[in-house]
This record gives C-alpha cells, sequence and structure tokens, in this order.
C-alpha cells in the first residue's frame, strides 16, 4: 500500500508577491526591469521558486519482503540533487550516498532518491539534510541501521567569500550498527567515499 513521503510543513508560495519583490530587486541592482532580457524575469523567479519549494516527492508504497541477512546492506551512490543555503539562498550540489541494512523489508530504490528530495528542496543546511535523510529512511525501513553520505559544493563558497572553488564538503550521518559496527561501518563508509567513475 503506497504511503505519501512526509514533506516538510512550509506556507504556500505568494507568486505575485515574489515577482513584486523581484522586480524591485532588479531596480535595487540597477537593472531595467522593462528592458527586453527582463521583461519576464519576476514572473520566472516566482514560477522557479514555485516549483522548487512545492516540488510533490511522490510516494513510499514500493517495498519487498526481505528474509535478513546480517551482512548485507543497500546502497545507493552518486545521488545528485540540488539544494538552497538558508544563509545566502545561494544554490548548493549534492551528491549523496544512502546504506541501510533490510531487516523485514526493503524499500523500492528510487524510494530513497525520493525521500532525499523532500530534504533539498527547500532553504536548507547539508548537516541537516543529511541527517533528515538518515532519521526518515530509518522509520521507512524499520531498520536503525542508516548510513547517509554527502559531499556538497556550495556556491556561496564558491562564488563568494573566499571563492573557494571545487571545495568539498563532507557531512555523515550513521545510525544504529552502521555506527557501533567497526567492520560494518568501514565497509559502508569505504564504498561511500570511493570516487564514482
Amino acid at each position: 500500500m503506497a504511503s505519501s513521503i512526509r514533506t516538510p510543513a512550509r506556507r504556500p508560495v505568494d507568486t505575485g508577491r515574489v515577482e513584486s519583490l523581484t522586480r524591485e530587486l532588479l531596480l535595487a541592482l540597477g537593472e531595467d526591469p522593462d528592458r527586453e532580457g527582463l521583461i519576464d524575469t519576476p514572473r520566472r523567479v516566482a514560477s522557479w521558486w514555485t516549483e522548487f519549494l512545492n516540488r510533490d516527492p511522490g510516494t513510499l508504497g514500493t517495498t519487498f519482503n526481505h528474509t535478513s541477512n546480517q551482512g548485507d546492506f543497500v546502497m545507493l551512490r552518486g545521488i545528485r540533487a540540488w539544494s538552497l543555503c538558508e544563509h545566502h539562498l545561494l544554490p548548493f550540489h549534492l551528491t549523496v550516498s544512502i546504506a541501510y541494512v533490510p531487516q523485514a523489508q526493503v524499500l523500492g530504490l528510487s524510494k530513497l532518491v525520493r525521500q532525499l528530495r523532500v530534504h533539498t528542496h527547500g532553504l536548507q543546511l547539508q548537516e541537516r539534510i543529511t541527517q533528515a535523510v538518515a532519521q526518515d529512511i530509518a522509520k521507512q525501513a524499520g531498520t536503525d541501521d542508516v548510513a547517509v553520505y554527502a559531499e556538497g559544493e556550495h556556491l556561496c563558497m564558491s562564488m563568494r567569500g573566499v571563492e573557494a572553488n571545487s571545495v568539498q564538503t563532507l557531512t555523515a550521518c550513521r545510525l544504529g550498527r552502521t555506527a557501533s559496527d567497526p567492520e560494518l561501518a568501514a565497509r559502508i563508509e569505504r564504498l561511500a567515499l570511493a570516487p564514482i567513475h
């Protein structure tokens, strides 16, 4: 039976106000919002914010029965996602690995990606995304044995301030045996952080 993915509660985007504020921003930046290239920019910006913040993540309906083997784990590597830094409203790009040890059931693989998307579509912190995804997958899969690793490139670091291009920020959240069992933790971490070709 399909169940909707829980999404963070937020007020709907006021598209008319976003359009008006974008026009004001263009004026404040010394631009002419009535010139040919910018005439439709306020509407486009409002449309993008609505699409990004109100994205429907889908359902978590696909699960499969599983006979547990304590050494087995499921991992998705190289999941790419975009989010927005809540401190500067600039994008950051993530490459994420998600692993868990199934108990009585396994989740459909796309559901792991959907769970990540729930937390990236908003004003966020990489640390918060990593932790929230791990906790939500633990609930959905019925196991505490979950690890999430995220490598991020933040445009607030690349484009402003120190202008540190290509610097990667690594965050990890390891729950249950993915933290307490050194052998399992090492196997998962080695695969999660290995270069993807």
